[in-house]
């Protein structure tokens, strides 16, 4: 699990893509996503793809501007490179991941 402790080493100083799901277990549509989410992570190579729990990374969450959730947002380099808020469509987040193996 993604936290405010490892976030540096996992996203920020990663090789390769990250997709990081900012969410909350209180969300609804966030619910709806993580196995989506989920399928994405076991599936998708050429990118990491991680959750953060914004109720336990709020200066995270203040750091990259996250207003609303769930939040998707895609690091490349260690920097934001694109994001996607709301509820989204596996393709839609599919399709993103691709655009960042690029």
């Amino acid at each position: 699990m993604l936290s405010k402790a490892n976030f540096n080493n996992e996203v920020i100083q990663s090789k390769e893509p990250v997709l990081v799901d900012f969410w909350a277990t209180w969300c609804g549509p966030c619910l709806h996503l993580s196995p989506i989410i989920d399928k994405l992570a076991e599936e998708f190579e050429g990118a990491k793809i991680l959750k953060l729990n914004v109720d336990e990374a709020h200066s995270l969450s203040s750091k990259y501007g996250v207003t609303a959730i769930p939040a998707l947002l895609f690091f490349k380099d260690g920097e934001v490179v694109s994001r996607m808020v709301g509820l989204q469509t596996e393709d839609a987040i599919r399709e993103r991941l691709e655009e960042m193996k690029q």
